[in-house]
C-alpha cells in the first residue's frame, strides 16, 4: 500500500473508459481523477463486470443522455485515500461500490424496513457528485460524468461514503464483485422479500442474471419446485444450475401464461418474482400466485409511462403484491453479510461468471451481453 499512500491529496492520472456518446465503443483514455472530498473515498478498482443497467443507458434510449461519462457500477476495490469525515474506512479497506446508498440518518437508513436512503438513492441522471456539484473526472480539464455515483470503468474512481460496503479482505474481488449490484437484487427479492418456504413452488420471469440470482435465492430458501418463465427456451439449460426444476415459454402457448402456471401448481404459485420489466410479465406474476397466500415481488424496472391493470379481487382474495429496490438490501449494512455466505459456501457465484475480459478488451464485454452470450462478463482492471 506503499504506492498508494504516496498519491494522498493529489490528483491521479489513470486509465478509464470512456463513452463520449450513445451506442459507441467506450475509448480507453488517460483521465485525471482529484482528490476526495467530504465524506468521500478514492478507491482503486481491481475488478468490475458489466451489468445490462450500463448498457440501458450507454445505448441512451429513453432516457436522457449524458456524456461524455464513465459507466460501471459493478465492482470491487480497495480504498485508496479518504476525505473528510470519512471514519469507517481506511486506505486498504476492501469494499464494493453500491449504485444506492446509506447515510445511516434518514427515515429510510433508521427504519428497518426499508433501504432507500433518502440522500444516496439511485439518480441516473446525476453525473456529479453530492458534495459540490461537479466531477472528479476530468480531461485536459474538460469534466467527465459519473454514474450512479460509481463510475467503476476506471482504474481510480471516487465515491461517497455511504456507498460504499466493506467487506472481508479475504473474500475474492473477482467474484464478489458481482454482488454489488444485479445478483444481490435478484437473491433478496427472494430471501427477503418473497421468503419462499420450505417445499414450496415458486415462479421466476425472466433469466437474466437478476432473474437467475432470484432462482438461486429460492434454491437457498428451500422451494421444491422453480418454474422459470422465459421468451428463450434456450436459456432453460443453463437455469437449471440455479435451482430451476420447470420451465415455460410463453409464446409456447395459446392462453395467459398465468393460466398455465395455475393448471400445473393446482391453482397457482405460492411465490413469483418477475424480473424482466415488462408490465404483461408483472400482471402475469401477480396473476399466478395462489389466492389466500401468494405473494408476487416486482423487481424490473418498467418504462417511465407504463401502466398496469389487474382486477382488485386479485387483491380481496389475499394475494399481496410488492415490490423490492437492490433486493431490500442496506448496502452498508447487509452487503458483507451476503459476501460471508459466498465465503461459508452457502452462496455459489461462479456459476454466473460466463466470460472475463482485460480492460484493454472492455467493448468485448458489451458485444456479449447484446449478444446473449453472458450472465456476467469480468473485467480485469490490471490486465
Amino acid at each position: 500500500m506503499a504506492s498508494i499512500s504516496n498519491t494522498t491529496g493529489q490528483i491521479i492520472r489513470c486509465k478509464a473508459a470512456v463513452a463520449w456518446e450513445a451506442g459507441k465503443p467506450l475509448v480507453i483514455e488517460e483521465v485525471e481523477v482529484a482528490p476526495p472530498q467530504a465524506m468521500e473515498v478514492r478507491v482503486k478498482i481491481l475488478f468490475t463486470s458489466l451489468c445490462h443497467t450500463d448498457v440501458y443507458f450507454w445505448e441512451a434510449k429513453g432516457q436522457t443522455p449524458l456524456f461524455p461519462r464513465i459507466f460501471g457500477h459493478e465492482a470491487g476495490g480497495i480504498v485508496e485515500s479518504v476525505g473528510s469525515g470519512v471514519t469507517d474506512l481506511k486506505p486498504g479497506d476492501h469494499v464494493l461500490p453500491v449504485f444506492t446508498g446509506e447515510c445511516k440518518d434518514c427515515a429510510h437508513c433508521k427504519s428497518e424496513e426499508s433501504n432507500m436512503c433518502d440522500l444516496l438513492r439511485i439518480n441516473t441522471d446525476r453525473g456529479v457528485m453530492l458534495n459540490d456539484g461537479q466531477s472528479r473526472f476530468s480531461i485536459n480539464g474538460k469534466p467527465i460524468y459519473h454514474f450512479v455515483g460509481t463510475s467503476t470503468f476506471s482504474e481510480y474512481t471516487v465515491v461517497h461514503v455511504g456507498c460504499l460496503a466493506k467487506i472481508n479482505p479475504a473474500a475474492p474481488l473477482d467474484k464478489v464483485c458481482i454482488l454489488s449490484c444485479g445478483i444481490s437484487t435478484g437473491l433478496g427479492a427472494a430471501l427477503n422479500v418473497a421468503k419462499p418456504k420450505q417445499g414450496s413452488t415458486v415462479a421466476v420471469f425472466g433469466l437474466g442474471a437478476v432473474g437467475l440470482a432470484a432462482c438461486e435465492g429460492a434454491r437457498i430458501a428451500g422451494a421444491k419446485r422453480i418454474i422459470g418463465v422465459d421468451l428463450n427456451s434456450n436459456r432453460f439449460n443453463e437455469a437449471k444450475n440455479f435451482g430451476v426444476t420447470d420451465f415455460v415459454n410463453p409464446k409456447d402457448h395459446n392462453k395467459p401464461v398465468q393460466e398455465v402456471l395455475a393448471e400445473m401448481t393446482d391453482g397457482g404459485v405460492d411465490r413469483s418474482i418477475e424480473c424482466t420489466g415488462s408490465v404483461a410479465a408483472m400482471i402475469s406474476a401477480f396473476e399466478c400466485v395462489h389466492d389466500g397466500w401468494g405473494v408476487a415481488v416486482l423487481v424490473g424496472v418498467p418504462n417511465k409511462d407504463d401502466a398496469f391493470k389487474t382486477h382488485p379481487m386479485n387483491l380481496l382474495n389475499e394475494r399481496t403484491l410488492k415490490g423490492t429496490f437492490f433486493g431490500n438490501y442496506k448496502p452498508r449494512s447487509d452487503i458483507p453479510s451476503v459476501v460471508e455466505k459466498y465465503m461459508n459456501k452457502e452462496l455459489e457465484l461462479e456459476k454466473f461468471i460466463t466470460h472475463e475480459v482485460p480492460f484493454s478488451e472492455i467493448n468485448k464485454a458489451f458485444e456479449y451481453m447484446l449478444q446473449g452470450k453472458s450472465i456476467r462478463c469480468i473485467i480485469r482492471m490490471e490486465a
